[in-house]
């Protein structure tokens, strides 16, 4: 995945205006704003009628899912730990997905974000109903913008992953018209704000 030199520096500029955005939002707005984006997803039809669900912990003031994941402890919730897999030029970082609860510990990894630890158990994609992916920011054709590091773009192009619901969560002022895609950028099905979830048709790449 090589990226323009234009489109890469367009992608960082704007990766790096959203975030200053984000975090200068107030505690009290950040949470405010994660509890809404909360509600929206718990009365989802595509949330209810999943058991298993990809989530994230959140970092960088990206909406934090707690409320959620506290208020639903029927459901099966797995979080990701970055992985060093061996290539033949070079390794990469990829995720693995782990099952956890908010009564098992944590451990800080990569980039200080928490995880759960190695030893619990794995979850295949075969058992996962819905993913919650974070994101910098989200157009309204359903691409994300991530923080540059592939993880989410691999996860997508994976044949185990491409035909899992996907829901992208942003607060609004990153819910954008339109994103600079590359050609392997995927839509996602969903995208959900404080103001609600939107569903998305996607386009294809230029």
């Amino acid at each position: 995945m090589n990226l323009t030199p234009d489109l890469a520096a367009a992608k960082s500029r704007l990766r790096r205006h959203l975030c200053q955005q984000r975090q200068a939002l107030s505690v009290a707005v950040w949470q405010q704003k994660s509890r809404q984006i909360c509600e929206h997803l718990r009365s989802f039809p595509g949330f209810q009628q999943a058991q298993t669900i990809l989530a994230y912990f959140s970092i960088r003031q990206e909406p934090d899912l707690m409320p959620l994941i506290t208020a639903c402890p029927d459901r099966r919730w797995g979080f990701p730990r970055c992985l060093d897999m061996p290539k033949a030029s070079r390794s990469y970082r990829t995720l693995i997905w782990h099952r956890w609860s908010p009564s098992e510990p944590l451990i800080t990894g990569p980039y200080g974000i928490q995880t759960p630890l190695p030893t619990a158990p794995c979850l295949a994609p075969a058992e996962v109903d819905l993913l919650l992916i974070p994101a910098v920011a989200c157009d309204h054709h359903g691409y994300r913008l991530g923080y540059g590091g592939g993880y989410y773009d691999r996860l997508l192009a994976d044949p185990d992953w491409q035909a899992k619901p996907t829901i992208g969560l942003v607060f609004d002022l990153a819910y954008v018209p339109t994103l600079p895609i590359d050609p392997w950028d995927r839509p996602l099905h969903a995208v959900c704000t404080e103001n609600g979830v939107f569903p998305q048709k996607g386009r294809q790449p230029c």
